[in-house]
């Protein structure tokens, strides 16, 4: 043994150190290994998962905001249809008014004629019953005054004669 180096204790100690590695090869490191690929897989699935749920709500709000623009103009086309139904229902309203309106003055001036008609009448023959009284006071003023003066007439030649 040259140098005092003990190959039989070198060579145990090299079959310790491999027989140390390979158990703690295979005991702790091949485990850890796997458990950190497996937990490095199950991040990146999370990641790729939490990609497309991203995407996919990128896509579902893209779409709602489409639907959105297409409902405001969904929106703005019903209240203007509305808006026209309200104006020719107006239109109509307004016309019916007109006509009834039309009709209230028509009857009202066929009512104001009668009356005028009537009060005409009525004033015709108040004038013929005043006219009558006023020749017949007329007629009979005339004929007292007359036969007054046919009896003053008569006293006077009988007076004379």
């Amino acid at each position: 043994m040259p140098l005092n180096i003990n190959f039989q204790q070198v060579f145990l100690h090299m079959l310790n150190f491999a027989l140390l590695f390979g158990a703690m090869y295979f005991l702790l490191y091949k485990p850890v290994k796997k458990f950190m690929d497996s937990r490095a897989q199950r991040y990146q699935k999370m990641d790729e998962d939490a990609k497309a749920a991203l995407a996919q709500a990128e896509a579902a709000r893209a779409e709602y905001e489409k639907k959105l623009a297409g409902a405001d103009d969904e929106i703005a086309q019903k209240r203007a249809d509305e808006q026209d139904k309200l104006r020719l229902e107006l239109e109509a309203q307004r016309a019916e008014a007109q006509k009834t309106a039309e009709e209230i003055v028509e009857k009202s001036r066929a009512a104001a004629q009668k009356e005028h008609d009537a009060v005409m009448a009525k004033a015709q023959s108040e004038i013929a019953d005043i006219v009558a009284a006023a020749a017949e006071k007329l007629v009979l003023q005339s004929t007292s005054e007359a036969y007054e003066q046919f009896l003053t007439a008569a006293e006077e030649r009988s007076s004379d004669e």
